[in-house]
């Protein structure tokens, strides 16, 4: 089943889920290394290289956000309190906005960092929305990474809420994640 239901999640958005986390964390400690790797000559290669995939985690959350709205979204389960409700709807929404808030943070950093990080994987050029500016792209790196730092605790929260749900719980949201089986 590709479609989601409101028992459980289909398979395109258990796709882009594993996808998109396993990319984003990915992402997150690349950047935290590639930062803390010494001034080398080929430092704009990794860069160039963080950015290509930070445009594919543009690309792929915009897809699972447009799959998300026209698909519905699978009930918890019955009893859970409100307050678990609210925090794991809030949760979900501020991954979808950091993540967004994130990408778009590197990619204006790119364009106004010289020389720019648009060549894709030496495809295309990804269009630019920033110009070059020296001072801006610091800010924009600085709040790339401060805001990458808030996403991390997200995720952190998350899975914490998916291992709740696993072994305190044990009420099957984590495995209709994983397998597609309904709770």
């Amino acid at each position: 089943m590709l479609d989601d239901s409101k028992r459980t999640w289909g398979g395109v958005s258990r796709a882009l889920h594993w996808i998109l986390g396993v990319l984003i964390i990915g992402m997150i400690a690349y950047g935290w290394w590639m930062n803390h790797v010494p001034s080398r000559p080929d430092r704009f290669f990794y860069r160039s290289i963080h950015a290509d995939i930070g445009y594919i985690i543009l690309l792929l959350t915009a897809l699972r956000l447009v799959w998300k709205l026209l698909n519905p979204t699978p009930a918890l389960p019955a009893g859970t309190p409100l307050w678990l409700r609210a925090g794991a709807r809030i949760n979900q929404w501020s991954l979808y906005v950091m993540t967004f808030l994130v990408g778009i943070l590197g990619w204006a950093h790119s364009g106004a960092h010289k020389p720019d990080y648009a060549d894709f994987f030496g495809l295309f050029r990804v269009p630019q929305f920033t110009v070059e500016n020296r001072q801006n792209a610091h800010d924009y790196e600085d709040w790339h990474i401060y805001m990458a730092y808030v996403l991390l605790a997200l995720i952190a929260l998350h899975i914490f809420g998916a291992l709740y749900h696993r072994f305190i719980k044990r009420d099957g949201v984590l495995r209709r994640m994983i397998d597609g089986q309904p709770i």
